[in-house]
């Protein structure tokens, strides 16, 4: 029996800008004292946060302590003492050997180092400098007094604190309990990783429309990094009733938060709304930013209900700007603030007029300028965050930030990390993997960030000073050579170096079986064929162009030709998916995905180094694991590549 889908939407009626939303939910969960407190032994309070100030019940040190090795006098009898006047003291009676951390003898006020006196016997000490009162003594309480205040409340309690609570008598500090937040995930497309088989060698089979469900397990490390706990109902399908049901009962159990995740759009099967609205307030449907936009706050009986979006990066964009927001106010914490960078980007970042923005982008310091490069704005690309060095906000009064202009970006790494990072722009090559891989094994320091412009944005990112190495692989149509005649037309006036990285095999990348039997070209122009092609100015691109025009085929033929992809992967993706039939790809692409392969071209793959940066240590890393063996037998190991001539120097 087949179900039929419900068609109606929803729509969003309280939509708010980031900043509106933020300032509601501040005013409406005054929550600063809602949680309560635990005793806790103060080695066990490490990151908890202070319910109560806390007081020194000892001094410390709680006596009058030596500093220094030596021997403990009153200052008044040492003075005058000097080399042509020397004094001498009794031992027993005006001079008192002790060790640094001994209890001062009584009457005594003061240490002479051990290495500043002479001692003829025994009984005797011989010294030719005074010294002052409280010379080289630990006062009574000069560390901490008894009763004064150690910690207010509030306070987060570090590994440094745990020795100055126990030195000062404090063994046991109340402390705010963590916040108890409950994870609903919700959707009939989820799949439960935790059913599947634990083999290393198994691959999960999942049918189309499937998705494993992650969102849960990210934000709950997220609660718990943030000083929350948190507990994960198993996945609910589409089903309001049992949603409804699930979140009463959360309600009733007193969590401090509900998260719903997915269902919170506008779509027909969206429950979270439909939820909210029956059981209590929602008091914000959609925020005006890119990724997170369908995200839902609300309140039932008081307790704060988020509708989060079932989208990776926009989950998690909700949980920072909305859910740690909450947690910090309830922890009585300010939020903490990312550090800020100035950087360029290394091409045009457009933007949607009355959205915020955030886009995810890596960074490296080329020259004297940090350069952005954005990654993939999909709110579906978790990998947009796990590869990312910094965000972008984008203003929602903005359609964007150009390439001539600087920006602010927050940063997910230290600035040290980024100045440490080899900046390659230019055509997407799979050994660029096997070599990110290698520089980190061999220098943990150092990091490859590559960003996939084509060979052509590559040439031009050099010429802006935008990147340290360029990967190229254009094809000269008049002769047949490679980047040599490209170089000297677009950078003609740079000293660069050229490197020869690989030669690599071109060609038409079609499924499994090759089930519409393409053999060439030609092919192309048939009404059953879908291409998907590579970006304008890749080398590949520009390799299939030049075959066109030999064959006098007119690209307005085929049908896909602008249906464009930034990598060699993500044209193997489109063909496996049967999004198209076929791409022009490399070899290790088509064989990381099973897919069959009709070999076109042999290509030269080389880096265009400038000249400037050549001999600097991170390109000598670069240099030194290219022409290593164990690169060269990785990247055979990838299938489709020659290292016959891996590491030459060609200019």
């Amino acid at each position: 029996m087949i179900q039929k889908m419900n068609t109606k939407r929803n729509i969003y009626l309280k939509m708010k800008t980031l900043k509106e939303a933020r300032e509601l939910l501040k005013k409406q969960f005054a929550l600063s004292d809602k949680l309560a407190s635990e005793r806790l032994a103060v080695p066990d309070a490490v990151s908890r946060i202070l319910a109560k100030p806390v007081v020194a019940q000892l001094s410390s040190p709680h006596f009058h302590a030596a500093a220094m090795d030596g021997v403990a006098v009153k200052a008044v009898n040492t003075f005058g003492a000097c080399e042509t006047s020397p004094k001498e003291l009794i031992v027993g009676k005006d001079a008192f050997y002790l060790n640094t951390g001994h209890v001062m003898p009584t009457n005594t006020d003061a240490v002479i180092m051990i290495e500043h006196i002479q001692a003829p016997d025994d009984r005797r000490i011989i010294i030719e400098a005074p010294v002052f009162p409280w010379q080289n003594v630990r006062k009574m309480g000069e560390d901490i007094v008894a009763t004064e205040l150690l910690f207010p409340q509030n306070h987060k309690v570090t590994p440094y604190c745990v020795g100055a609570l126990l030195t000062a008598g404090v063994f046991e500090v109340e402390v705010r309990q963590k916040p108890e937040i409950l994870i609903i995930p919700t959707g009939s497309e989820l799949v439960d990783w935790t059913a599947m088989p634990k083999d290393p060698g198994f691959t999960p089979e999942l049918k189309p429309g499937q998705v494993i469900e992650t969102n849960s397990y990210v934000l709950g490390k997220l609660i718990e990094a943030n000083g929350g706990e948190y507990e994960r109902r198993d996945y609910l399908r589409d089903d309001e009733a049992k949603i409804r049901l699930t979140v009463q009962d959360a309600v009733n159990s007193a969590f401090d938060m509900i998260l719903i995740l997915g269902g919170s759009s506008a779509g027909s099967e969206d429950y979270a709304k439909h939820v909210l609205t029956s059981l209590g307030t929602i008091l914000v449907h959609g925020v005006t930013i890119m990724p997170g936009k369908p995200v839902i706050i609300g309140a039932i009986e008081q307790t704060p209900v988020f509708g989060i979006p079932g989208y990776p990066v926009s989950a998690i964009i909700a949980f920072e700007q909305f859910v740690y927001p909450l947690m910090c106010q309830m922890l009585g914490q300010t939020e903490k603030k990312r550090d800020l960078a100035t950087v360029t980007p290394s091409k045009k970042i457009a933007s949607k007029l009355g959205v915020e923005e955030f886009v995810r982008v890596k960074l490296g310091k080329v020259d004297q300028k940090i350069v952005a490069t954005p990654l993939p704005r999909g709110a579906g690309c978790i990998t947009s965050l796990t590869d990312a060095d910094g965000i972008l906000r984008i203003p929602n009064n903005s359609e964007g930030i150009s390439a001539d202009e600087t920006a602010q970006a927050e940063l997910l790494r230290p600035l040290q990390a980024i100045d440490n990072t080899i900046v390659v722009v230019g055509s997407h090559d799979n050994t660029l993997d096997v070599l990110t891989d290698m520089i980190k094994a061999r220098r943990p320091d150092l990091t490859l960030s590559s960003g996939h412009v084509g060979s052509l944005g590559g040439l031009m990112a050099i010429k802006k000073g935008g990147c340290h190495v360029a990967g190229t692989h254009l094809i000269d149509t008049e002769d047949g050579s490679y980047n040599i005649s490209y170089i000297k037309r677009y950078l003609p006036d740079i000293p660069v170096k050229l490197v020869h990285l690989v030669c690599r095999e071109q060609g038409l990348i079609v499924p499994a079986g090759n089930p519409k039997n393409i053999q060439s070209f030609e092919d192309l122009r048939r009404e059953d064929i879908r291409l998907i092609n590579r970006q304008r100015g890749s080398g590949t691109r520009v390799l299939l162009d030049y075959r066109l025009q030999e064959l006098n085929i007119d690209t307005r033929d085929i049908n896909g030709y602008t249906n464009e992809e930034f990598t060699h992967m993500s044209v193997a993706v489109a063909v496996l998916s049967g999004a198209s039939d076929v791409g022009l790809g490399v070899y290790a692409a088509a064989k990381a995905l099973c897919l069959d392969f009709i070999p076109v071209v042999t290509e030269q793959y080389e880096l265009v180094i400038p000249s400037c940066y050549f001999e600097t240590d991170m390109i000598r890393v670069l240099l030194d694991t290219i022409a290593s063996s164990e690169f060269k037998k990785r990247v055979l190991a990838l299938g489709g590549y020659h290292t016959d001539r891996t590491g030459e120097l060609i200019l």
